[in-house]
């Protein structure tokens, strides 16, 4: 018996000291990084982390960068990019460990890493053992994740504070909770910068062939400078940076009978505040027109965010909603009764996404002239196999309408 308590202890020791070289070589490759910006938040995470790594690259800084969200990605020091491979499709943060290996074999100047905790206890740890960041981004606070952050937004802006850079720097554009963040960053001699979106002008956001916030911009050209980037230099990378896949996209269709529909895919926006910012943003720039549809994917197991997406759809105010996935009843009764457009079920699940797509574009054919449709709610299921059919429609080709297309 005494023989199994010494092969257990030993293998216990031995495990003990694997771990402590590990977390020894783990700092070491870390060590090789002079600068590491950690990007935290709830909306457009990947977004910023390309564009910080962008206006980076921009500054002649040699850069690598790694995003989480809609398709995680190892971005090489030339712009170049793969997946993160993962073990059967499992994301860890303990993924970090190898991407600060990779990273340090290119000697470079500097690191990007978005956040990919959720938890405020593995927050903390991505931090502090995994990244160490000298910069922090905490880009916004919206209404996400409350079950793990949460209830409260005050709760969730005390949660990603738990990401901030000890001594370090910290940049966000969020306004409605600063008074919380300056009080988080104080209490661990952290210095908070402030980026003001209004700062970016319109001429400099007209420079992007995708769709982006003047907030993110802001973001980047904060953290450029901290690092020496002046501004020209760090917007000409920015602008050659390649956009996350996730990324706001307007696309035309045309369909058998003729009508010209726009696209509005806004499922990477999935929480109220930032669907509506979207959906402002892309009516203000005319990349999509009234008169105006709006179809919400549900989620099973979002059921809170189905009946959120129903709740600002007078907002929005469509002509009419279009319902999909399953249930279909939790947005359906989100959706206020002083609503007055349509509300149209397609069926949930159950249904073949080539018969929902049919009565889709039917009902499209049958108003006769060009309208918009914008897809909000959370991608995964019926979105996805949507989007895939969709995507089989020709483009639209009028010429009149190809210069507001993004690229």
């Amino acid at each position: 018996m005494s023989f199994l308590y010494w092969i257990l202890l030993l293998s216990a020791l031995a495990l003990a000291a694997g771990g402590i070289v590990e977390q020894r070589r783990h700092f070491a490759n870390l060590e090789r990084v002079p600068h590491r910006v950690l990007v935290n938040g709830i909306r457009g995470k990947s977004s910023i982390t390309r564009l910080c790594a962008g206006a980076l690259r921009g500054g002649g800084l040699v850069t690598v960068a790694k995003t989480t969200g809609s398709a995680a990605r190892f971005i090489h020091p030339d712009a170049t990019e793969e997946p993160v491979y993962r073990k059967f499709g499992i994301a860890n943060i303990i993924e970090q460990v190898g991407i600060v290996r990779r990273a340090a074999a290119y000697a470079p100047d500097a690191l990007v890493v978005e956040c990919m905790a959720v938890m405020p206890d593995l927050q903390e740890i991505n931090q502090e053992k995994l990244i160490r960041s000298d910069i922090g981004v905490l880009c916004n606070v919206r209404e996400d994740h409350l079950a793990e952050m949460g209830p409260t937004l005050d709760d969730v802006a005390r949660s990603l504070s738990r990401s901030m850079p000890v001594g370090g720097v910290c940049v966000t554009a969020e306004r409605e909770r600063l008074p919380i963040l300056r009080a988080e960053a104080a209490a661990r001699g952290c210095r908070l910068v402030v980026a003001d979106p209004e700062s970016v002008t319109d001429e400099e956001l007209g420079g992007f062939h995708w769709y982006t916030f003047k907030e993110n911009v802001a973001i980047a050209l904060e953290v450029a400078g901290l690092l020496g980037v002046d501004r020209e230099a760090a917007l000409r990378g920015m602008y050659a940076a390649p956009p996350d896949p996730g990324v706001l996209t307007v696309l035309n269709f045309r369909t058998p009978e003729g009508t010209s529909l726009r696209f509005a895919n806004v499922f990477a926006a999935n929480d109220p505040a930032s669907t509506l910012m979207n959906i402002e943003q892309l009516l203000g720039a005319g990349a999509i027109r009234r008169p105006l549809h709006v179809l919400i994917n549900c989620r099973p197991d979002r059921v809170e965010r189905n009946v959120q997406m129903g709740r600002i759809v007078p907002d929005i105010a469509p002509d009419t909603v279009y319902l999909i996935g399953h249930p279909t009843k939790s947005a359906r009764s989100g959706i206020p009764a002083a609503y007055g457009g349509e509300v149209v079920d397609l069926g949930g699940s159950a249904r073949h996404p080539d018969e929902i797509l049919d009565e889709l574009i039917a009902r499209v054919d049958e108003a006769g002239a060009p309208v918009s449709l914008v897809a909000i709610g959370n991608i995964h299921g019926q979105g996805e196999l949507l989007l895939e059919r969709l995507d089989r429609l020709p483009r639209d080709k009028d010429p009149a309408d190809a210069a507001e297309d993004p690229v």
